[in-house]
């Protein structure tokens, strides 16, 4: 904890990150408005600051006169929500079979590691695309996609892991003392594993987060109706020379989250991986 807290990088990222879940879970309370609620009369207001700009809206208005902070807001929901449930869903199913192929070995390592092979041989967009095209749009499709498609990233980390803890002393110890197969991995093995998946984990988000949106942008993920960052980039592109705020309101507020994934995930390896603290 105390080199997570001296770590400017990591208390900014992770302030940012608990600041995006408040106002995510607290946006029917926080949003200024209705995100759906349309008014030709407004529409691509500017936001403040500008010559123009309505105080009502801070960031002002889209092409049909909706609220571009209230869409921002509930659109993280739909951000942190997959990122969520589809690393940790990615994160379940990898660990389970980079620990068994690790710490086994033989045929369980050559069928995981060509799997992994094979899996990771398809573009990872264009196969997602794939799996919602067939599943239908949805947030529940956009996360099986994610699950789906990044479970290979932790499958050959931690086996990779677990080959080399499976070689330490406290193994072989282990061994000695009588200890079973499943109490070793998941008893002595998967703590020792845990530190490097809760980074990867961290970067994972950011991944979904991106991919949620690619999905958004491509009108394949929820509908069209349910405010999401990909999707108001798609609309604020069309509009882009008129109201540049549209499209660059989604566009920072997805930098900055997976910036943050990103360097909460860093900042987590250099803190619990004993190599990189020495």
């Amino acid at each position: 904890m105390r080199a997570l807290v001296g770590d400017p990088k990591v208390v900014c990222a992770g302030g940012f990150l608990l600041l995006l879940a408040l106002v995510a879970i607290l946006a029917p309370l926080v949003a200024p408005h209705d995100p759906l609620e349309q008014d030709l009369m407004l529409a691509t207001v500017p936001p403040a600051g500008f010559s123009g700009a309505d105080p009502a809206h801070l960031l002002g208005t889209d092409g049909l006169g909706r609220d571009v902070l209230s869409r921002l807001i509930f659109g993280s929901r739909i951000a942190l929500t997959v990122a969520l449930v589809a690393a940790a869903i990615a994160a379940l199913a990898g660990t389970l079979l980079g620990l068994l192929a690790g710490y086994f070995g033989g045929i369980i390592d050559a069928l995981v590691s060509r799997l992994v092979e094979i899996w990771m041989a398809f573009p990872p967009v264009l196969l997602s695309i794939l799996v919602v095209a067939i599943l239908g749009s949805g947030i529940h499709s956009v996360i099986v996609a994610i699950a789906i498609i990044d479970w290979t990233r932790f499958a050959r980390v931690v086996r990779a892991d677990t080959m080399a803890q499976a070689e330490m002393d406290y193994v072989t110890a282990a061994r000695t003392m009588g200890f079973a197969r499943a109490a070793i991995l998941f008893g002595e093995i998967l703590p020792n594993v845990t530190p490097l998946l809760m980074a990867l984990v961290s970067l994972e988000m950011g991944i979904a987060v991106i991919v949620e949106a690619i999905l958004s942008f491509v009108g394949l993920s929820v509908s069209s109706d349910t405010p999401t960052w990909g999707g108001m980039i798609a609309e604020g592109r069309q509009i882009i020379h008129q109201a540049w705020w549209v499209f660059a309101a989604p566009l920072v507020a997805l930098f900055l989250t997976v910036l943050a994934f990103n360097q909460l995930g860093e900042g987590l390896r250099r803190a619990l991986d004993p190599v990189m603290r020495r």
